[in-house]
């Protein structure tokens, strides 16, 4: 793996796994208790499900997405989906919004507002996140790490982004010896 440096973080598959462990340790720890997490998608899936299955808390799934250009590295316009996923019932009570990373702090600031007017059965709203960068608009309420020189955060399952159907069978093959 490529070494870290102030402009890129790269994250292993072991470090990113247990880096949401402590983040929920953290979250414990505080001593606040949640009724359900509300995970974005799709950075917060992972971290949401950990959670979920930890804490044994319903999850809740909302998708969200503002980077699109210059392969996801330039922020464009936030689309919030108009329905939270959820197996049961409505998104109540104490929620944890939980995502890898705060940036801008757009998507987490506009999230919170979102759940403001169209949840009114939400008590309590807090926000946890791996990795808060410094140029965030906002602090989430939990967060592992903070990253003063804002980096790019390489996480393990950016391999995915590029890889299209017609390249699995290479994929699959790659490391093996003849």
């Amino acid at each position: 793996m490529t070494a870290s440096t102030n402009t890129d973080l790269w994250v292993s598959w072991a470090d990113y796994d247990k880096a949401i462990v402590s983040l929920a340790a953290m979250v414990h720890d505080s001593g606040w208790q949640f009724d359900q997490v509300l995970c974005l998608a799709r950075g917060g899936l992972r971290p949401g499900d950990i959670f979920s299955r930890i804490f044994d808390v319903p999850l809740a799934i909302l998708s969200t997405s503002s980077y699109r250009e210059e392969a996801g590295k330039v922020q464009g316009d936030l689309d919030i989906a108009r329905h939270i996923t959820m197996t049961k019932g409505s998104l109540a009570g104490r929620v944890l919004l939980i995502d890898d990373l705060v940036d801008s702090g757009v998507t987490l600031q506009r999230v919170q507002e979102h759940l403001k007017q169209h949840f009114p059965a939400v008590t309590e709203v807090r926000s946890a996140v791996i990795w808060c960068k410094a140029c965030s608009a906002v602090r989430p309420d939990f967060y592992l790490q903070y990253l003063e020189t804002n980096p790019w955060i390489h996480q393990p399952f950016e391999e995915f982004d590029g890889l299209r159907p017609h390249q699995l069978s290479a994929w699959l093959r790659k490391g093996e010896t003849a």
